[in-house]
């Protein structure tokens, strides 16, 4: 069958389970008179991990090192949940590192007071009508990747974990899962070795859990991959060790974060383009079809990107594209998301409001249908001169265009723009209207309507070429003057006289966005950081191209002395 029948397939498999999952959500979270819902699970698996959808992370905080305010969240409360329930979140995964609370010897004993507060914040959820996940979490790269050349007693400390999580969460409703380890990784391991270590890891939580007694008989447990990576050989064995189980009531689950040039914006991966796409599509078919199609559940323990939504190291129209389709993809394939939110990141931990209002919408719109997007955001304009038409690529994502509209005032077809497929072209007239003064940056908002979902916001700015200045520094940052005009800063590119590549990333001449290099527009700087500057050869100029969302390149050149810095303009 073609790859087209087969994705078609897919859909057809789960065209009914919109409807039964928020019927039974309606149900099970949100009861007529109010009270908390029932604490029951359906007790088919596929059916209860759908019911799961969506899902967040109360990252970086029970799974925070040492203790759950270390890494700047507040403290869990009920209203934590109360908030996460009213925004329509049907299930939480909070992730706890339990090394800094148990002693390193046997017995390995877990400290009463960390178990007790775990079980609060747990009753707390499952309260809400919740579902909820616990797991090992850091602990996997603290002392678990040691299992090569500590076998014995890592897995004596792993068995002795559970055994106390279990006993203290037996009695605990069905709605508790259990996940025996987040993102498993062994150090100094064959790849046959790293699965016999997993393979061993999850036999035996699957032994501890089910031989606890209480409601831990026929609890959901959680079995990740190795890294929970979807490369098709670590998906195979999670598949083989599932089925060796002859347990109906296990869930797989992986992490996604997408194609690594594009979540962190390195080697030249500026947007979410068909690399990207590509390793999200085949990725989520791989699970679908080595699991899902088995009638194993999948749980997307956690997605994102790994730099911070709100540093603007991922251009902002490209990282809401991708959050669109990874949301979209998951739903088709039939597995149940969880939103990794570190800090603020998605929710407001203090008030449990989203951030940001359009990510809100986008991604609580993906949970049910599509939104389209465009090939951009921003519509770049010159600051003086006569301003050209510009065209525009539209992703409908299946809709169809609606129009273009600023604010309530819709623009006029053929006067403002014309559309020829999938091609938008605003008009020169349009464009003049739309820059006003052609004060630098943001001169006007369009939104570019479709027949369902979000809006596509797409910004006219004026923007000039920008200007660098010489500058001076350490080894600790090199602080470079920027006039940006209007622009944006996409990339950098480092090289030595002899073409080789400079930086801390040798294998690509595009360094990290916000570890190598970072843009300050309000304060008109471009700082090189120390990572950046310390891997420098010293006494070799190196030539760097700062690369704009305009199109625009500048030049500049840095040459290390000892702890000396230098830049000079071109």
């Amino acid at each position: 069958m073609t790859q087209a029948q087969h994705r078609r397939r897919r859909l057809g498999l789960l065209a009914s389970i919109p409807l039964a999952v928020t019927t039974m959500a309606t149900l099970a979270v949100a009861p007529a008179n109010g009270a908390p819902a029932a604490q029951s699970a359906p007790v088919d698996p596929m059916t209860a991990v759908a019911a799961m959808q969506p899902s967040w992370n109360l990252g970086n905080t029970f799974d925070a090192i040492p203790d759950e305010t270390s890494w700047g969240n507040p403290l869990t409360t009920k209203a934590t949940f109360d908030g996460l329930r009213a925004q329509g979140f049907r299930s939480v995964r909070i992730p706890v590192t339990w090394y800094p609370h148990q002693s390193d010897t046997a017995p390995y004993t877990i400290d009463a007071a960390w178990m007790t507060r775990v079980k609060q914040v747990v009753d707390w959820a499952l309260a809400d009508g919740l579902y909820v996940e616990i797991n090992v979490h850091h602990d996997s790269w603290q002392w678990i990747k040691y299992m090569s050349t500590d076998h014995d007693n890592i897995l004596a400390r792993f068995d002795a974990t559970w055994q106390q999580i279990a006993a203290a969460f037996k009695d605990e409703p069905r709605k508790l899962l259990m996940e025996s380890i987040n993102e498993p990784q062994f150090d100094n391991a064959t790849d046959a070795q790293k699965t016999q270590y997993l393979r061993e890891l999850n036999t035996s939580f699957h032994d501890i859990v089910r031989n606890s007694g209480g409601q831990n008989k026929d609890r959901l447990l959680v079995l990740p991959s190795e890294e929970t990576n979807n490369a098709q050989n670590w998906l195979d064995d999670l598949s083989t060790t599932i089925s060796s189980l002859h347990d109906r009531n296990l869930v797989a689950t992986v992490h996604y974060y997408s194609w690594y040039p594009f979540s962190v914006n390195i080697a030249g991966g500026t947007t979410f383009d068909a690399k990207a796409q590509q390793d999200l599509t085949e990725g989520f078919a791989r699970v679908h079809d080595t699991l899902v199609a088995k009638g194993i559940p999948v749980y997307l323990g956690e997605y994102g990107l790994l730099t911070s939504p709100h540093s603007g190291y991922v251009e902002r129209g490209e990282m809401l594209k991708y959050f669109e389709e990874v949301d979209y993809e998951a739903r088709i394939n039939g597995i149940t998301t969880a939103v990794w939110d570190a800090a603020n990141d998605f929710l407001n931990r203090g008030t449990m409001q989203w951030v940001d209002p359009e990510m809100e919408a986008l991604i609580k719109t993906s949970w049910t249908t599509r939104s389209g997007t465009a090939s951009t955001d921003n519509l770049f304009v010159p600051k003086s001169g006569p301003i050209p038409a510009q065209t525009i690529t539209l992703n409908t994502n299946g809709n169809f265009f609606a129009g273009l509209w600023q604010g309530n005032t819709p623009l006029i077809p053929y006067l403002d723009y014309t559309l020829d497929g999938d091609r938008l072209t605003l008009t020169s007239r349009a464009l003049t209207r739309l820059a006003g003064d052609r004060a630098y940056g943001v001169n006007s908002t369009l939104q570019v309507r479709y027949s369902r979902g979000v809006p596509w916001q797409l910004h006219v700015r004026s923007a000039d070429q920008p200007v660098l200045a010489d500058a001076s520094g350490t080894t600790t940052s090199l602080v470079i003057p920027t006039q940006f005009h209007g622009d944006l800063l996409a990339t950098m590119e480092a090289t030595y006289a002899d073409g080789t590549n400079a930086g801390p990333a040798s294998w690509t001449p595009f360094q990290q966005f916000g570890y190598a290099f970072a843009p300050d527009y309000t304060a008109g700087t471009t700082t090189l950081t120390a990572d950046f500057l310390n891997s420098l050869k010293d006494g070799a100029p190196v030539k760097l191209v700062f690369h704009y969302w305009t199109g625009a390149t500048l030049t500049y050149q840095v040459t290390k002395s000892g702890t000396t810095v230098t830049g000079t303009a071109s």
